[in-house]
């Protein structure tokens, strides 16, 4: 399953109390430091993190980066979406590239109308 996340803490901690700009960085930050030792095939870019794996580990992930967001406010918002397709592996790259395939097929199909 591929799952794409986000989270951010709010709320007052010690730590917020810190950053009186509001910024999450230092929070997302922790969160994406949990899943790049998951060890498991991630992806991150200025919206989500997208992590590989089956459903246990993946979600184990998930919680373990929550909690890491967590110790920067008071509360954590999670914003989750999953894509649970058993027996499919290598969907991180693999959807990419049948997109970019799609793409140059297109373009070259408009090159010759």
């Amino acid at each position: 399953m591929l799952v794409a996340f986000s989270v951010a803490p709010s709320g007052s901690s010690d730590t917020s109390r810190e950053n009186p700009e509001g910024s999450v960085h230092d929070a997302v930050a922790a969160a994406v430091a949990v899943v790049r030792e998951s060890g498991l095939p991630n992806h991150t870019d200025s919206m989500f993190t997208t992590i590989e794996g089956d459903w246990d580990e993946v979600m184990a992930v998930v919680k373990n980066a929550a909690d890491a967001a967590g110790r920067y406010g008071s509360r954590v918002s999670l914003v989750l979406k999953a894509d649970i397709r058993p027996g499919h592996t290598g969907e991180l790259t693999g959807k990419m590239e049948r997109l970019e395939a799609a793409i140059a097929d297109q373009e070259q199909y408009e090159g010759h109308s």
